[in-house]
Parts: C-alpha cells; structure tokens; sequence
C-alpha cells in the first residue's frame, strides 16, 4: 500500500467517523509482514462535535505511522509541468505540501489546472498546494495583473483589498490552496531588498494594508504572512545571506510587529518565519529560534501553520553549519515550525530524505514526538479545512473571471 493509499485509508475512516457525530480514534495496526504492505488501521469512535475539524485532525494525525506525522509536515517541490510525474511525485512521498514555482506553470490558467489536478490525488485529505503570488517583482501567475506592492503601498488600504480578493480568485481558480503572497515587512528605505514588495512604508500603513489583504484573500485563499519576524529592519537578501539586525525586542514591537499583529488579528492562516538575525533575542535565525516561535506563539496570539521560508536559503548563505538540508528541516521543526519548505537545491531525494532525517530525530529524542505531532495536527487540521470548503480541490473552471 503505498503512502496516499494508506492516508486515504485513515481520512476516509475519520471522515465516516465524523458524519456518525463521532471522532475517530485508531488503534495502533497490527504489524505486516516484512515486505507486506502495512494494515489499514482498526478505527474506534468516541462521541465528538462531527464538525470539529481540530479533533478530526488529532484523529488522523492519532492514526499515522511515525513516517506519514514526519512527511506531513513537508512541503516539497520538483520543477516539472508533467502530471504523471507530479502525481507519482506526491504518492510516493506522502509529503502535506507542494509549493509551485515558475517551472510548474504552463502557458495558461487551464493547463495548469491540470497540474494542480495531478497534486491533489486525495480529495478527503488534499495537500496544501501553495504559490508565491504576491504580484509585482514575485508572480508566478502571468496573468496576474491586479496591483501589487508597487503601487498599492501609495494607495488606501481598501485597494489592497480589492487587488488581493481578485488575486486570492486567481489562485483558487487554479486550483491552489495556499498563497504565499502577504508581506507584512516594513521599510522606508528604497536600498532595501524588500522594499519594492512592502505593503507600506510605515508600520501603521503596512498594518492596514496587511490587514485588508487577508481579508481580500479569505475565503479564497489561505493567506501567509511574510517574512516574520521582519525582513525591513534587517539588511541584506536572505537568498544569499542571512540578514542579520541589533533591533531591540522593544524597538521591534513597536515597529516590524506591528504588520505582522494586524494580519494575524485579520485571520491569516499562514505565517511564514524568515531566515533573519535579531541579535537581541538570539543569535540563530528565527526559523530556528525557539525563542521566536514562542514570541509568535504566546505574544502575538497566533495559532495557525507555522512555515518556514525555503530552507535551502539556508544553504545558499554559505555557512558551514548550515549545509545540511536535513539538520536544517529538523532544526526548524524542533525550534517550532510546523510545516518545512525546501526548494532551491532540492530534488525529488530531497523531501524523502527530510523525512527519514525527523523520523531518526523523534526515534532519537533529539525532537519530542509531542512537537511532531503538534506540527501534523496542525497542517492536517488546515488539509481538512480545504477539503470541507472546496479551496485548492477542484480546479474553478467555470467561475466567473477574477475581478
């Protein structure tokens, strides 16, 4: 059986589960025979709310091997347009994630339906399929062209709104899940790298217009805030470097956090951690500070999926201690993110060896099987999510056109 196979298996018992008005609660399945494929796990039901999404994912997640928590909480990438390849890609991987790049999309909005197709092979328990579209300088999408950051950081907010409802129709149309397109950094500097894709130019008007823009997106698209803990304040293109700042925790709350507060009291469902050094809370960059995650956490308030930045920046900075794609993935998941990006360098090795790389770190105890399965539960809580509303399932071929 392979990995999809066996996952379908589990959301298909849970979900039957859930229109009983019960939860799901697998036993552990007994053990194949080597070489065998393993059993479908026995399920036991317990009375729970049926349209509680949250228990419905500790099911799920209660029912997975050690190997399917572990390939969950990856999101992967091959550059290819090829359904076949894409579709044997996701089963054979058993990965929660797939971020489309430029060489994932074909010439035009119906082809590449039929890639997004080819990545949702499970409907009950679909991945998330994310898309940097952001407009401007990052747009995957050609035929986007609502406003980006451009123009709408000198514009009122309610623009922001309005260029991000159609760009959020965009997506969904398309069949993708997950927008990586909300930066909710800040600068007034025009040398700066992330200036050109800033919302605003203040922390008071990038709030605003993060704000608008999750609204804009919701219901559409799952939205992603960028890149926390703030990439204006530190100097530097995190593609190549890590952007490193002294900016005091004090002097940051009242500035960079500002955007990043506004979009996760908007309802964001997504916050996406930046490879970027604040000295003056840790020396690590904050997708593997502990200490951010916690800051996100217990003093933003912010309870959705935790992603990191591609990890293989990381690699692309040069420094020795961060060479390793596979001690970087676990790093990021001990320190508390939930969902692990991995695209410059990777290849279609790379994600299956994430996998065994936090497989041997929770068999170790290196990382807590409480932090990995508080990381599956979460992303399959937001799988389950865009399985019940239909976003990032079933391509919108015949939606009126965005906008």
């Amino acid at each position: 059986m392979t990995v999809h196979r066996r996952l379908r298996a589990i959301a298909g018992a849970v979900a039957l589960a859930a229109v009983a008005g019960l939860t799901a609660c697998a036993s552990a399945p007994s053990a194949a025979p080597t070489g065998a494929a393993a059993p479908a796990p026995t399920v036991e039901v317990s009375a729970a709310p049926e349209d509680s999404i949250p228990a419905r994912a500790a099911a799920a997640v209660g029912a997975m091997s050690l190997r399917e928590k572990a390939a969950a909480v990856v999101m992967g990438h091959i550059p290819t347009t090829d359904p076949a390849a894409l579709s044997d890609y996701m089963e054979r991987t058993g990965i929660g994630g797939f971020i489309l790049m430029g060489a994932n999309i074909p010439p035009d909005e119906g082809a590449l339906r039929g890639v997004t197709e080819a990545l949702a092979i499970d409907p009950s328990l679909p991945p998330l399929i994310a898309v940097d579209q952001e407009g401007g300088d990052v747009s995957r999408l050609p035929w986007d062209a609502f406003p980006s950051a451009l123009t709408l950081k000198d514009e009122p907010a309610e623009a922001a709104a309005d260029a991000f409802s159609g760009r959020g129709a965009l997506v969904q149309r398309a069949g993708i899940g997950v927008n990586f397109g909300i930066v909710a950094d800040v600068t007034d500097d025009p040398s700066m790298f992330i200036y050109r894709r800033a919302l605003g130019t203040t922390p008071d008007a990038s709030a605003e217009r993060v704000a608008a823009a999750v609204t804009g997106e919701a219901g559409q698209a799952f939205s992603t805030l960028k890149h926390f803990p703030g990439h204006g304040a530190a100097p530097g293109d995190s593609h190549s470097v890590i952007p490193s700042t002294d900016l005091s925790k004090q002097d940051w709350a009242a500035s960079d956090a500002v955007p990043f507060q506004a979009g996760i009291d908007a309802g964001a469902e997504l916050l996406m951690f930046g490879h970027l050094v604040y000295t003056s809370v840790d020396d690590a960059p904050a997708t593997l500070s502990p200490e951010w995650h916690r800051i996100a956490r217990e003093e933003l308030g912010f309870e959705g999926v935790i992603v990191t930045d591609d990890l293989g920046m990381l690699q692309a900075s040069g420094i020795p201690e961060y060479q390793d794609p596979v001690r970087n993935a676990v790093m990021a998941l001990a320190a508390g993110s939930d969902l692990l990006l991995t695209v410059v360098g990777s290849t279609a090795d790379t994600a299956p060896r994430i996998v065994d790389g936090i497989v041997a770190a929770v068999e170790s105890g290196d990382v807590p099987s409480e932090r990995l399965d508080d990381a599956a539960t979460r992303v399959t809580a937001l799988r389950l999510e865009a399985a019940a509303s239909g976003r990032g399932l079933v391509p919108c071929e015949d939606c009126a056109p965005a906008g």
